[in-house]
């Protein structure tokens, strides 16, 4: 049951006009025209996608597990597609020195039975020493492989902080695509639904409705970012966003351990 406001004042300062069930779906099938020719072009996109030219690699080149030095081919699991997000790593820092990016993006991808299910396998990358990087996938709880490519070369080794997708064919490997920045929001689901949401993801440059909140911090140097994007990556103990020395990525509290902190951990880390 919806009810319809007998006084136009009565809309809610700062937030869009309150109109009857009709006027709103009105409003709603136009903007629905516009999300399906996004929809359509994404398509097209995708089809553009799976058109690229394919880099041939050395597939025996090898990286380093739990179970020691592997060939990058392992990676496969007798699969011929994957999926690799190459996760940023800061030397010598605790867990909670870590990349918030890309603990948020590998946390959404801790299970992948849907890729794995469709002959993707999917796995994590990084250039930490494997020593620290196995201590710190103990520490999360991540379920999915990760191997450290230190010091290895591109197309396995470059490029942290994105999502690359290989194709094999037997004994010969090939990368097929690579996408970085906001690029990798597809992993993360969490984003598309905030896009779904009134406020939105209240990030600084956001287009939203005169009088919508602020984003917290708008506006002040956030963790030497200069902005408030992506603010609620990490969190104090109480929830609170904040780039702080008191803060820590959003998922690692819900690990066993992961207790406030007074610093970052990083070298560059004033604090």
């Amino acid at each position: 049951m919806t009810t319809t406001p007998s006084d136009p004042a009565a809309s809610l300062p700062g937030r869009p006009p309150v109109v009857d069930l009709a006027t709103w779906q009105a409003a709603r099938d136009e903007l629905l025209t516009r999300e399906k020719a996004h929809t359509r072009e994404g398509d097209a996109i995708a089809a553009a996608r799976r058109r690229l030219p394919m880099v041939e690699f050395d597939g025996t080149v090898e990286v380093v597990g739990p179970d020691g030095p592997v060939p990058f081919l392992d990676l496969f699991q007798g699969r011929d597609e994957l999926v690799v997000y190459k996760h940023m790593w800061h030397d010598g820092a605790p867990h909670q020195g870590q990349c918030e990016g890309c603990t948020t993006t590998a946390w959404h991808m801790k299970d992948a039975v849907y890729l794995n299910a469709r002959g993707v396998s999917f796995a994590v990358l990084t250039t930490g020493r494997w020593d620290e990087v196995a201590a710190y996938v103990e520490f999360m709880g991540y379920t999915q492989p990760w191997y450290s490519v230190r010091d290895l070369d591109a197309p396995v080794g470059d490029s942290m902080g994105s999502v690359t997708c290989f194709l094999r064919d037997g004994d010969r490997a090939f990368l097929t695509y690579s996408t970085t920045g906001r690029g990798n929001e597809p992993v993360n689901g969490s984003l598309g639904l905030l896009d779904m949401t009134p406020y939105g993801r209240r990030e600084g440059w956001e287009d939203t409705p005169e009088g919508w909140p602020e984003p917290p911090e708008a506006g002040a140097p956030v963790g030497g970012h200069g902005s408030p994007i992506c603010w609620y990556w990490r969190t104090d103990a109480e929830g609170n966003a904040t780039w702080g020395p008191t803060s820590r990525p959003v998922p690692q509290w819900t690990r066993p351990g992961a207790t406030p902190v007074d610093s970052l951990g990083r070298k560059s880390d004033p604090h």
